[in-house]
């Protein structure tokens, strides 16, 4: 039998990456690092579910989702100080 969960997992991976590498840049823009609690509870939530989900392949996702999301706070802190850098725009409206 074939076993996909790697490559389920692996896609996941990816798929989320890419989602969350525009998101994070959208908030900052939008509404500042002081949006991280919000990538907490979702992380922590997902995290949550990976422990208790039955299925091996729910479980993996929803991991790989969960510290995706944790990571997202530290890309919210260091998408800050490019900004700051002047290597993306500055929110005007947020001046």
């Amino acid at each position: 039998m074939v076993n996909w969960s790697g490559i389920i997992a692996g896609a996941a991976m990816f798929i989320f990456t890419g989602i969350f590498h525009p998101v994070v840049i959208k908030c900052e823009y939008y509404f500042s690092a002081k949006v991280w609690p919000v990538f907490l509870v979702l992380g922590l939530a997902s995290l949550a579910v990976s422990v208790y989900a039955e299925n091996n392949i729910v479980s993996d996702v929803a991991g790989i989702l969960g510290f995706i999301l944790l990571w997202c706070i530290h890309e919210l802190k260091q998408q800050e100080k490019r900004v700051a850098k002047g290597w993306f725009p500055r929110n005007p409206k947020r001046m």
